[in-house]
Protein backbone atom coordinates (compact mmCIF):
# COMPACT_ATOMS: atom_id res chain seq x y z
CA UNK A 1 0.00 0.00 0.00
CA UNK A 2 1.22 3.27 -0.98
CA UNK A 3 -1.02 5.94 0.59
CA UNK A 4 0.71 7.96 3.48
CA UNK A 5 -2.23 8.85 6.41
CA UNK A 6 -2.43 12.29 8.14
CA UNK A 7 -4.67 12.50 10.82
CA UNK A 8 -6.10 15.78 12.10
CA UNK A 9 -6.79 16.02 15.99
CA UNK A 10 -8.75 18.63 17.82
CA UNK A 11 -11.52 18.70 19.66
CA UNK A 12 -14.94 19.85 18.21
CA UNK A 13 -15.31 22.92 16.91
CA UNK A 14 -11.83 24.05 16.20
CA UNK A 15 -11.49 25.24 13.51
CA UNK A 16 -10.79 21.32 11.69
CA UNK A 17 -13.20 21.43 8.68
CA UNK A 18 -11.67 24.27 7.17
CA UNK A 19 -7.52 22.85 7.63
CA UNK A 20 -9.07 19.62 5.86
CA UNK A 21 -10.62 21.79 2.95
CA UNK A 22 -7.45 23.98 2.32
CA UNK A 23 -4.99 20.62 3.09
CA UNK A 24 -7.55 18.63 0.31
CA UNK A 25 -7.12 21.41 -1.62
CA UNK A 26 -3.49 20.50 -2.66
CA UNK A 27 -2.84 17.86 -5.53
CA UNK A 28 -2.36 14.21 -4.07
CA UNK A 29 -4.20 14.99 -0.89
CA UNK A 30 -7.52 12.82 -0.88
CA UNK A 31 -9.86 13.24 2.11
CA UNK A 32 -13.81 12.51 3.39
CA UNK A 33 -15.83 14.09 5.61
CA UNK A 34 -15.31 12.01 9.04
CA UNK A 35 -14.44 8.83 8.81
CA UNK A 36 -14.50 7.96 12.57
CA UNK A 37 -13.08 4.56 11.29
CA UNK A 38 -10.68 4.39 14.18
CA UNK A 39 -12.64 4.83 17.03
CA UNK A 40 -14.45 1.57 17.75
CA UNK A 41 -10.83 -0.66 16.86
CA UNK A 42 -8.56 1.89 19.01
CA UNK A 43 -10.94 1.14 21.95
CA UNK A 44 -10.07 -2.19 22.09
CA UNK A 45 -6.85 -1.30 23.31
CA UNK A 46 -7.89 0.77 26.32
CA UNK A 47 -10.30 -0.45 28.74
CA UNK A 48 -11.89 2.34 30.54
CA UNK A 49 -13.68 5.09 28.80
CA UNK A 50 -16.53 3.23 26.84
CA UNK A 51 -20.14 1.83 27.71
CA UNK A 52 -21.66 -0.51 25.46
CA UNK A 53 -24.10 -3.43 26.46
CA UNK A 54 -21.25 -5.67 26.79
CA UNK A 55 -18.52 -5.36 29.23
CA UNK A 56 -16.11 -3.46 27.63
CA UNK A 57 -12.92 -4.18 29.69
CA UNK A 58 -13.93 -8.08 29.27
CA UNK A 59 -13.64 -7.43 25.36
CA UNK A 60 -10.29 -6.14 25.74
CA UNK A 61 -8.98 -8.88 28.10
CA UNK A 62 -10.39 -11.55 25.80
CA UNK A 63 -8.59 -9.66 22.74
CA UNK A 64 -5.30 -9.56 24.75
CA UNK A 65 -5.75 -13.05 25.31
CA UNK A 66 -6.63 -14.07 21.45
CA UNK A 67 -3.53 -12.07 21.01
CA UNK A 68 -1.31 -14.09 23.01
CA UNK A 69 -2.14 -17.28 19.63
CA UNK A 70 -0.96 -15.44 17.66
CA UNK A 71 2.84 -15.64 15.87
CA UNK A 72 3.54 -12.13 16.45
CA UNK A 73 1.24 -11.49 19.33
CA UNK A 74 -0.39 -8.28 19.79
CA UNK A 75 2.48 -6.93 17.25
CA UNK A 76 -0.08 -9.32 14.57
CA UNK A 77 -3.03 -7.77 15.79
CA UNK A 78 -2.40 -4.02 15.55
CA UNK A 79 -0.85 -4.84 11.86
CA UNK A 80 -3.93 -5.96 10.66
CA UNK A 81 -5.53 -3.46 11.69
CA UNK A 82 -3.24 -0.89 10.50
CA UNK A 83 -3.63 -2.85 7.03
CA UNK A 84 -7.34 -2.98 7.00
CA UNK A 85 -7.58 0.63 7.48
CA UNK A 86 -5.22 1.81 5.24
CA UNK A 87 -7.06 -0.38 2.86
CA UNK A 88 -10.10 1.64 3.04
CA UNK A 89 -8.24 4.90 2.85
CA UNK A 90 -6.49 3.83 -0.33
CA UNK A 91 -9.94 3.09 -1.73
CA UNK A 92 -11.76 6.22 -0.83
CA UNK A 93 -8.90 7.53 -2.63
CA UNK A 94 -8.23 9.40 -5.61
CA UNK A 95 -6.62 7.72 -8.12
CA UNK A 96 -2.87 8.97 -8.17
CA UNK A 97 -3.57 10.33 -3.92
CA UNK A 98 -0.34 9.67 -2.00
CA UNK A 99 -2.38 10.84 1.24
CA UNK A 100 -5.19 10.34 2.83
CA UNK A 101 -6.52 13.01 5.26
CA UNK A 102 -8.42 11.14 8.36
CA UNK A 103 -10.29 14.63 10.17
CA UNK A 104 -12.47 12.88 12.76
CA UNK A 105 -12.86 15.08 16.42
CA UNK A 106 -13.17 12.02 18.87
CA UNK A 107 -9.94 11.07 17.85
CA UNK A 108 -8.61 13.35 20.57
CA UNK A 109 -9.88 10.76 22.97
CA UNK A 110 -7.71 7.73 21.46
CA UNK A 111 -5.06 9.53 19.35
CA UNK A 112 -2.12 8.46 21.85
CA UNK A 113 -3.31 4.79 20.44
CA UNK A 114 -3.37 6.10 16.37
CA UNK A 115 -0.13 7.24 16.70
CA UNK A 116 1.11 3.90 17.80
CA UNK A 117 -0.68 1.85 15.65
CA UNK A 118 0.30 4.42 12.09
CA UNK A 119 4.24 4.99 13.02
CA UNK A 120 4.57 6.45 9.50
CA UNK A 121 1.66 8.86 9.85
CA UNK A 122 1.82 12.44 10.08
CA UNK A 123 0.15 14.18 12.69
CA UNK A 124 -1.32 17.53 12.81
CA UNK A 125 -2.52 18.99 16.22
CA UNK A 126 -4.94 22.03 15.57
CA UNK A 127 -5.51 24.22 18.75
CA UNK A 128 -8.36 27.10 19.20
CA UNK A 129 -9.03 29.21 21.36
CA UNK A 130 -11.22 27.28 24.15
CA UNK A 131 -13.32 30.69 24.70
CA UNK A 132 -14.31 30.08 20.59
CA UNK A 133 -14.59 26.67 20.88
CA UNK A 134 -17.08 26.59 23.63
CA UNK A 135 -19.06 29.42 22.05
CA UNK A 136 -19.11 27.80 18.72
CA UNK A 137 -20.09 24.60 20.74
CA UNK A 138 -23.34 26.67 22.10
CA UNK A 139 -23.90 28.13 18.88
CA UNK A 140 -23.99 25.12 17.13
CA UNK A 141 -25.06 22.52 19.58
CA UNK A 142 -26.86 24.68 22.07
CA UNK A 143 -28.71 25.57 25.11
CA UNK A 144 -25.58 25.90 27.34
CA UNK A 145 -25.53 24.09 30.54
CA UNK A 146 -22.74 23.18 33.36
CA UNK A 147 -22.18 19.52 31.92
CA UNK A 148 -22.29 20.60 28.32
CA UNK A 149 -19.78 18.87 25.80
CA UNK A 150 -17.90 17.72 28.94
CA UNK A 151 -16.46 14.71 27.24
CA UNK A 152 -14.41 17.36 24.52
CA UNK A 153 -13.64 19.79 26.88
CA UNK A 154 -12.95 18.10 30.34
CA UNK A 155 -11.32 14.91 28.69
CA UNK A 156 -10.53 14.91 25.18
CA UNK A 157 -8.61 18.16 25.45
CA UNK A 158 -6.57 17.36 28.44
CA UNK A 159 -5.94 13.54 26.47
CA UNK A 160 -5.03 15.44 23.34
CA UNK A 161 -2.57 18.03 24.79
CA UNK A 162 -0.70 15.28 26.97
CA UNK A 163 -0.20 13.36 23.94
CA UNK A 164 1.38 16.02 22.14
CA UNK A 165 3.50 16.86 24.62
CA UNK A 166 4.96 13.18 24.77
CA UNK A 167 5.20 13.35 20.97
CA UNK A 168 6.24 16.51 20.03
CA UNK A 169 9.17 15.67 17.87
CA UNK A 170 7.11 13.94 14.87
CA UNK A 171 3.99 16.13 14.90
CA UNK A 172 3.08 18.84 13.82
CA UNK A 173 0.75 21.50 16.01
CA UNK A 174 -0.94 25.02 14.86
CA UNK A 175 -3.08 27.24 16.07
CA UNK A 176 -6.59 28.35 13.94
CA UNK A 177 -5.97 31.71 14.69
CA UNK A 178 -2.87 31.75 12.99
CA UNK A 179 -3.77 29.90 10.28
CA UNK A 180 -6.51 32.34 9.34
CA UNK A 181 -4.75 35.32 9.95
CA UNK A 182 -3.15 36.44 6.55
CA UNK A 183 0.32 35.06 6.91
CA UNK A 184 0.94 32.24 4.38
CA UNK A 185 4.29 30.86 7.11
CA UNK A 186 1.94 28.93 9.14
CA UNK A 187 0.84 27.51 6.31
CA UNK A 188 4.24 26.47 4.38
CA UNK A 189 5.26 24.96 7.69
CA UNK A 190 2.60 23.12 8.06
CA UNK A 191 2.75 21.36 4.08
CA UNK A 192 6.70 21.16 4.84
CA UNK A 193 5.59 19.16 7.43
CA UNK A 194 2.99 17.19 5.53
CA UNK A 195 5.90 16.85 2.76
CA UNK A 196 3.61 18.33 0.14
CA UNK A 197 4.37 21.72 -1.63
CA UNK A 198 2.29 24.46 -0.55
CA UNK A 199 -0.36 25.69 -3.51
CA UNK A 200 -1.34 29.32 -2.52
CA UNK A 201 -4.16 29.18 -4.29
CA UNK A 202 -5.68 26.58 -2.33
CA UNK A 203 -6.38 28.93 0.46
CA UNK A 204 -8.75 30.47 -2.28
CA UNK A 205 -9.94 27.18 -3.92
CA UNK A 206 -10.97 25.26 -0.26
CA UNK A 207 -14.26 26.44 -1.06
CA UNK A 208 -14.80 23.95 -3.97
CA UNK A 209 -14.30 21.15 -1.74
CA UNK A 210 -16.82 19.30 -1.37
CA UNK A 211 -16.94 17.14 1.78
CA UNK A 212 -20.49 14.58 1.87
CA UNK A 213 -22.19 12.73 4.91
CA UNK A 214 -23.74 13.45 7.57
CA UNK A 215 -20.87 14.33 10.09
CA UNK A 216 -18.79 17.36 10.08
CA UNK A 217 -19.08 21.42 10.65
CA UNK A 218 -22.77 21.94 10.38
CA UNK A 219 -22.03 25.33 9.55
CA UNK A 220 -19.09 27.10 9.14
CA UNK A 221 -18.82 25.18 6.03
CA UNK A 222 -21.59 26.90 4.15
CA UNK A 223 -21.03 30.21 6.36
CA UNK A 224 -16.45 30.57 5.25
CA UNK A 225 -15.75 30.37 1.87
CA UNK A 226 -12.59 32.42 2.34
CA UNK A 227 -10.27 32.62 5.39
CA UNK A 228 -11.60 35.26 8.09
CA UNK A 229 -10.61 36.49 11.09
CA UNK A 230 -14.52 37.11 12.03
CA UNK A 231 -14.88 33.80 14.22
CA UNK A 232 -12.39 35.17 16.50
CA UNK A 233 -14.23 37.56 18.24
CA UNK A 234 -17.68 35.79 18.27
CA UNK A 235 -17.80 34.27 21.50
CA UNK A 236 -17.69 37.46 23.21
CA UNK A 237 -21.84 37.76 22.49
CA UNK A 238 -21.97 34.09 23.10
CA UNK A 239 -20.24 34.02 26.47
CA UNK A 240 -21.25 37.78 27.87
CA UNK A 241 -23.81 36.32 30.36
CA UNK A 242 -22.68 36.33 34.12
CA UNK A 243 -23.24 32.57 34.50
CA UNK A 244 -21.64 31.39 31.27
CA UNK A 245 -18.67 33.82 32.25
CA UNK A 246 -17.83 32.31 35.61
CA UNK A 247 -18.20 28.81 34.11
CA UNK A 248 -15.71 29.70 31.57
CA UNK A 249 -13.47 31.40 33.92
CA UNK A 250 -13.47 27.62 36.47
CA UNK A 251 -12.92 25.89 32.88
CA UNK A 252 -9.88 27.91 31.80
CA UNK A 253 -8.82 27.84 35.32
CA UNK A 254 -9.33 23.84 35.15
CA UNK A 255 -7.26 23.82 31.70
CA UNK A 256 -4.20 25.52 34.02
CA UNK A 257 -1.55 28.03 33.11
CA UNK A 258 0.73 25.13 31.44
CA UNK A 259 -1.71 23.31 29.24
CA UNK A 260 -2.81 26.64 27.66
CA UNK A 261 0.81 27.66 27.02
CA UNK A 262 1.03 24.19 25.48
CA UNK A 263 -1.48 25.15 22.77
CA UNK A 264 -0.41 28.70 22.53
CA UNK A 265 -2.50 30.75 24.83
CA UNK A 266 -2.06 32.67 28.17
CA UNK A 267 -4.64 31.96 31.08
CA UNK A 268 -4.15 35.42 32.48
CA UNK A 269 -4.97 37.47 28.92
CA UNK A 270 -7.41 35.11 28.31
CA UNK A 271 -9.08 35.63 31.32
CA UNK A 272 -8.86 39.26 31.44
CA UNK A 273 -10.30 39.49 28.00
CA UNK A 274 -13.38 37.65 29.36
CA UNK A 275 -13.36 39.78 32.50
CA UNK A 276 -13.62 43.16 29.70
CA UNK A 277 -16.24 42.64 28.05
CA UNK A 278 -20.05 44.25 28.68
CA UNK A 279 -21.85 41.48 30.58
CA UNK A 280 -25.45 41.18 29.46
CA UNK A 281 -28.62 39.01 30.74
CA UNK A 282 -29.52 37.25 27.42
CA UNK A 283 -30.24 34.01 28.01
CA UNK A 284 -29.45 34.22 31.66
CA UNK A 285 -32.79 32.94 33.00
CA UNK A 286 -32.45 29.95 30.85
CA UNK A 287 -28.75 28.94 31.85
CA UNK A 288 -29.68 29.40 35.42
CA UNK A 289 -32.86 26.45 35.12
CA UNK A 290 -30.65 24.53 32.83
CA UNK A 291 -27.79 24.96 35.83
CA UNK A 292 -30.15 24.21 38.52
CA UNK A 293 -31.16 20.51 36.98
CA UNK A 294 -27.75 20.10 36.58
CA UNK A 295 -26.72 20.06 40.31
CA UNK A 296 -30.05 17.93 40.75
CA UNK A 297 -28.24 15.65 38.74
CA UNK A 298 -24.53 16.49 40.01
CA UNK A 299 -23.94 12.99 41.95
CA UNK A 300 -25.05 10.44 39.80
CA UNK A 301 -22.46 12.01 36.98
CA UNK A 302 -19.73 11.98 39.26
CA UNK A 303 -20.67 8.33 40.60
CA UNK A 304 -20.31 7.38 37.14
CA UNK A 305 -18.63 9.62 34.69
CA UNK A 306 -15.80 11.64 37.04
CA UNK A 307 -15.87 14.61 38.92
CA UNK A 308 -15.68 17.52 35.76
CA UNK A 309 -15.99 21.28 37.13
CA UNK A 310 -18.01 21.91 40.90
CA UNK A 311 -21.51 22.92 39.48
CA UNK A 312 -22.62 23.53 42.82
CA UNK A 313 -20.21 25.76 43.67
CA UNK A 314 -20.81 27.71 40.48
CA UNK A 315 -23.75 27.97 41.66
CA UNK A 316 -23.52 29.12 44.89
CA UNK A 317 -20.94 31.86 43.71
CA UNK A 318 -23.22 33.50 41.40
CA UNK A 319 -25.83 33.69 44.42
CA UNK A 320 -23.15 35.08 46.61
CA UNK A 321 -23.49 32.28 48.96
Amino acid sequence: MSIQPIFLFSISRSGSTVVQRIIGAHEGVATASEPWLLLPHAYTLRPRGLDAEYVHPLLVAAIEDFCEELPGGKDDYLDEMRRFVLSLYEKAADDGAAYFLDKTPPYCLVAEEIMRLFPEGKFLFLWRSPLSVVASMIETWGPWHPNFMSSDLFIGLPRLIATYEANRERVHAARFEDLTGGDESHWRELTEYLGIEFEPEALANFAKIELGGRMGDPTGRKRYSTLSAEPREKWKGTLANPLRREWCRRYLRFLGQARLATMGYELEQMTGELDSQAASLDSFAADLWRAAKDVATEPVRVRTHGRRLGTPSVIRQLLGS
